[in-house]
């Protein structure tokens, strides 16, 4: 389903690896020429973040990791994949998410992500991808960094030129080595947590199919790990020996039940999720998925007839406020919009995606300023928000001050990769803004990253 800006699912743009801190500026924008500032798109919706913070909590702490410093975000590809490309964000697409059974597998896919952040393997991948660009040649070490970047087949093979070599294939060997080691870090940290490691049985059983199919067929995450017998097996010899004391929890069954219901009630189609909602064993669930489909309808009293049956149901849930919000949004009430989004940003006042829907509402009822100061709140929760940052430009040009519009809109598109727009509106922020101020050297700082951009392009 095309996903307008509007929805309370947003689609998002993210550079890819921009955010890894153990890059050096300048191979970023080397990687940026070669890959033509490759992008994945990702569902924003602070309902399911929510849910996915909340079934990640235990086994991010048992992995030694800040559960509020670390973040779970959803991929827009229907494909069996999880990846990390830095220690703070941990990436599963959403067809891996609908496919799970149990919250322990989804809790297994987490572990195991977390693993390669506690064992120190994104550093160790980065070296490895240079020396095979060194060995291999560009055309080979830049299909490998698509591929490790969580790139499809097909988009990791037309980067590559040529076979693969000896190079690409001692890399993947030794990425099957780390995938090995997350594996039995993935089940240790699954224990401590008190999470069945029987998850993690169930998540390699469902990979266990993807080898039959070929290499054009299969999802990219099969590629890169061992077999999937041996991964089964592996898992098995932990439980003899540690045994599998953990036990399934039923507030983790909720929370997956629920992401699971508001992302296949925005993917599927609406006739599909009014069969299924009705044997959702949730009552504030299955009302949540009733509203979305009524709402995906046109039918906006039936949709906030369902949403209200919801929050009677859990009065002070600010993500179903905020669906509440929404609705009422795209049906241009802009006025109720917003009061309803002040009542979920009272419930969860921290919440980033919360206060930019605020701050969208209040930016439509004509109440700039406003819209300004809860945004500017959001994005210094969540920088990387680009709806957010589009919607705080229009409220800094509302309010006359140009430079800072421009300026937020040459950070937009320089964080979407797009390093040449990002430079033009960055020259303009320059010419605006107090030269030395803050906000100039913002400016200053996205203007030099652009000239190096084109520089490189040109060699």
């Amino acid at each position: 389903m095309p996903i307008s800006q509007g929805a309370v699912m947003t689609f998002e743009r993210v550079y890819r690896l921009a955010s890894i801190p153990a890059l050096v500026f300048g191979f970023v924008l080397w990687l940026a020429t070669s890959l033509h500032a490759q992008s994945i798109g990702l569902l924003r919706d602070a309902d399911i973040e929510h849910g996915l913070a909340q079934l990640a909590k235990p086994v991010l702490g048992a992995a030694g990791l800040n559960p509020k410093r670390v973040r779970v975000v959803v991929v827009n590809l229907p494909t069996l994949n999880a990846f990390v490309i830095d220690s703070r964000t941990i990436f599963i697409h959403y067809g891996l998410i609908l496919k799970v059974k149990s919250p322990e597998m989804l809790q297994a896919v987490i572990a195991h992500e977390a693993a390669h952040i506690t064992n120190g393997h994104l550093a160790r991948r980065l070296e490895n991808l240079k020396s095979a660009r060194s060995a291999a040649g560009l055309g080979t070490a830049l299909g490998l960094l698509a591929a490790v970047a969580g790139a499809g087949g097909d988009a990791a093979a037309g980067i590559a030129l040529g076979t693969r070599s000896a190079a690409e294939r001692s890399f993947l060997s030794h990425t099957r080595a780390e995938e090995s080691a997350a594996d039995r870090t993935a089940a240790s940290i699954m224990k401590q947590a008190g999470v069945p490691v029987q998850g993690m049985l169930d998540v390699h059983q469902l990979f266990a199919g993807q080898e039959v199919l070929s290499a054009a067929n299969q999802d990219p995450y099969t590629r890169s790990h061992p077999l999937s017998r041996d991964r089964i097996r592996a898992t098995k010899a932990f439980v003899a020996a540690y045994g599998d004391t953990g036990k399934p929890d039923p507030a983790a069954a909720y929370w997956l039940d629920r992401v699971q219901g508001k992302l296949s009630a925005f993917l599927r189609a609406p006739k599909w999720t009014m069969r299924r909602a009705s044997s959702d064993p949730y009552a504030d669930v299955k009302l949540m998925r009733e509203a979305i489909a009524y709402h995906r309808n046109n039918k906006l009293q039936k949709a906030l007839a369902s949403i209200d049956g919801a929050l009677r149901l859990r009065p002070k849930d600010g993500f179903y406020l905020e669906l509440r919000g929404q609705f009422l949004m795209e049906n241009r009430r802009w006025g109720d919009a917003m009061a309803t989004y002040q009542r979920a940003a009272q419930f969860s006042p921290n919440n980033p995606l919360i206060l930019a829907s605020l701050g969208r509402a209040q930016l439509a009822a004509n109440q700039p300023r406003a819209a300004l100061k809860t945004l500017e709140k959001a994005r210094s929760i969540d920088f990387r928000n680009n709806s957010l940052l589009r919607d705080m430009a229009q409220a800094y040009a509302k309010t006359g001050q140009n430079g800072m519009a421009s300026l937020v809109t040459a950070e937009r598109y320089a964080l979407r990769g797009r390093l040449g727009d990002a430079g033009i509106h960055a020259k303009r922020a320059s010419g605006l803004l107090p030269t030395g101020s803050a906000a100039w050297r913002r400016a200053q700082d996205v203007l030099i990253a652009a000239e190096r951009f084109e520089k490189r392009k040109k060699r």
